[in-house]
């Protein structure tokens, strides 16, 4: 009984083992530790053309393996990150880039944040303008008389 526990305890780890090594992301080797930070940086800025907003970098698709591993090899043959991006945006267009350039084409998505929040602001002053000036306004002779006759008749109930 012992030993059939054992066996099944090792069979299921080994399951196990396998489907990680199976479905994980492969490990790159660099001596330089600059070359893997940039490494990282590229692969967690650049998104994957198939993947619904996913990063290279966690992504198990082949494009995403593909991508990563030019990135690899572009870094080792010394080329420079805004070459190696360059090189993507060519290869696979804008959509790559989780962050895009400011360009002719890209200015309203880099500026309609920063329009809709002064928009909104000159909303709120005007709003609370215009309510100060409705509750400065001095009343009327007509209001004014209709007023006091409304407290007459308070006074006399």
């Amino acid at each position: 009984m012992a030993l059939m526990r054992i066996l099944l305890t090792t069979l299921a780890l080994l399951l196990v083992a396998g489907l990680a090594q199976a479905g994980g992301i492969e490990v790159r080797e660099f001596d330089d530790p600059v070359l893997e930070q940039r490494y990282r940086s590229l692969t967690a800025s650049m998104r994957c053309p198939t993947c619904e907003n996913q990063a290279i970098n966690d992504s198990d698709a082949p494009v995403s393996a593909d991508m990563r591993e030019r990135i690899y090899l572009l870094l080792n043959e010394g080329v420079s990150d805004i070459e190696i991006r360059e090189h993507m945006v060519q290869r696979f267009g804008d959509y790559v880039l989780y962050n895009p350039r400011l360009e002719g084409r890209t200015y309203l998505l880099w500026g309609l944040p920063a329009g809709l929040v002064v928009l909104g602001a000159l909303l709120v002053i005007l709003i609370v303008r215009s309510r100060q000036n409705a509750s400065a306004k001095a009343l009327t002779a007509e209001e004014r008389t209709r007023l006091q006759a409304l407290i007459n008749r308070e006074r006399t109930e």
